[in-house]
């Protein structure tokens, strides 16, 4: 199966890597960045790495969340994703770990493993980051 590209984000960063600025190319998304304290840096008021790509996973996991109920006919209004970056050193260097929490009130808990166990195979997120970092996923009901 042909790779069909179907929408590509462009954003462009200066400064200092991490204590620089980053912008899209349209406009709608434009930041500081800052260093945290916990890796040495001043905690600044900008974002930073770890934070967008913990808003980027929720978003992109609870869009599949949401494909995978409506094609198993489950109703998951009111549910969320709250997705934990952490950032550590390992053997290797620096890597990160994702924690995704994805609670789904109103649905029995096996239903909600198994529509969460879903997503995380067609969320692209999880899909590139699968055998590369570990992503734990808790699931709740209420």
């Amino acid at each position: 199966m042909a790779y069909k590209a179907m929408y590509t984000a462009n954003a462009t960063v200066t400064g200092e890597g991490r204590k620089g600025s980053g912008k899209t190319d349209d406009g709608r998304l434009a930041v500081d960045l800052s260093v945290p304290k916990g890796v040495g840096g001043d905690d600044g008021p900008g974002t930073n790495p770890e934070q967008l790509f913990a808003v980027g996973y929720g978003a992109c996991f609870h869009g599949a969340l949401k494909g995978v109920a409506r094609q198993a006919k489950a109703d998951v209004e009111g549910s969320s994703v709250d997705a934990q970056v952490t950032l550590g050193k390992s053997e290797e260097g620096l890597d990160i770990a994702v924690d995704l929490t994805v609670t789904i009130p109103g649905v029995d808990q096996a239903k909600a493993e198994e529509l969460v166990e879903a997503a995380h195979q067609m969320c692209p997120y999880s899909r590139a980051t699968r055998g590369n970092i570990e992503v734990n996923l808790s699931v709740k009901t209420a």
